[in-house]
């Protein structure tokens, strides 16, 4: 059930009827509107019904029933698209095209740094790396775990930059948003609940990448754990996923886009990089993915894509990215955005 407050109602009535929720054995989730306040009860559907007592309380204007299995993600509860800061003058979800761009793994230092410089000179707003890396072959190389969260940190830093990096495990949280502005939850682990819980009581903004089995409304009940944990920060990520088709990597759905934009108030944003694991088709997705009305895209950028020790084969050089910041221009502008 949703409580929708009127207009201008003072906070007092606000509290009043948080105070009442828990009394009634719900938990209360208060989303701050622009004209007026809405206050989810999330708990048990069955004695749900209880709630509509609620109106009789001073400031409420009415209580509604959320269709949607997923009550916080849905814009039932939150008509008007949520934008997210992540750092002074970068946010996502706004008129602004949000860029993150970096290397698959953190290798060393100087590749790092050399990458934050080069993408932020081209236009990047938040830097990428991943320090601990899922990968399918346990041969494959695991990523540099707390040293590269320290040469994450260090490079953002010198570029001005806020960093985004995965978290595998619920026992590692602290640990890399100790380092990490954004904690990213990767499509290997979107349905790991334990994660999703652990990382929702976070302080950090989190990035949700969309699994490669995953079906729309079961990507919206993953976020719906974090925001259930108390996150009002939520991004989600369309980054392909696994159809018949083996000319790419993955199948990118960018369909995805607009159906998320009609179900849910979060911003979601595209990853071409793993949707096509190809660096020239990285262009034309990119593109594709503005038009459809991305809030954001995902990029990985490399030195030496050749020598990457992670998914060299889809990463831009400096100079592929910043080509393709240069040819994005006119589709943002074109979908009345800015970059």
């Amino acid at each position: 059930m949703i409580v929708v407050m009127k207009p201008g109602a003072p906070r007092k009535d606000t509290r009043t009827v948080i105070g009442k929720i828990r009394e009634l054995g719900y938990t209360p989730h208060t989303i701050y509107g622009k004209t007026r306040n809405v206050i989810g009860a999330i708990g048990d559907e069955r004695g749900k019904f209880v709630l509509h007592s609620l109106e009789s309380l001073p400031g409420v204007e009415r209580v509604v029933p959320i269709l949607k299995p997923y009550k916080l993600a849905s814009r039932e509860v939150k008509p008007e698209p949520t934008e997210i800061r992540l750092a002074p003058g970068v946010s996502v979800g706004g008129k602004k095209l949000l860029v993150i761009a970096g290397p698959c793994s953190v290798e060393s230092e100087q590749q790092m740094v050399e990458t934050a410089n080069a993408v932020k000179a081209a236009g990047a707003h938040v830097l990428r790396g991943g320090a601990f890396k899922p990968r399918t072959s346990p041969y494959a190389f695991q990523g540099l775990e707390e040293r590269g969260l320290k040469i994450l940190r260090k490079a953002g830093d010198r570029a001005g930059m806020p960093v985004v990096t995965e978290v595998m495990n619920p026992m590692d949280v602290d640990l890399v948003a100790r380092y990490s502005d954004i904690l990213q939850v990767g499509a290997r682990n979107v349905q790991n609940f334990s994660l999703l819980k652990r990382i929702g009581k976070s302080k950090r903004p989190i990035l949700l990448k969309r699994g490669m089995m995953t079906t729309i409304t079961e990507f919206l009940m993953s976020a719906e754990y974090c925001l259930s944990e108390g996150s009002r920060q939520v991004i989600l990520c369309e980054r392909g996923i696994r159809t018949f088709e083996d000319a790419t990597r993955n199948t990118l759905d960018l369909s995805a886009v607009p159906v998320l934009k009609e179900r849910t108030h979060l911003p979601i944003i595209v990853d071409p990089s793993h949707g096509t694991g190809h660096s020239q088709y990285v262009k034309p997705m990119s593109c594709a993915s503005v038009a459809a009305g991305a809030d954001g895209l995902m990029i990985e950028v490399h030195p030496t894509p050749e020598k990457a020790l992670s998914d060299g084969p889809q990463s831009l050089t400096f100079e592929k990215f910043a080509e393709l910041m240069a040819v994005l221009k006119p589709f943002v502008a074109a979908a009345g955005r800015t970059i």
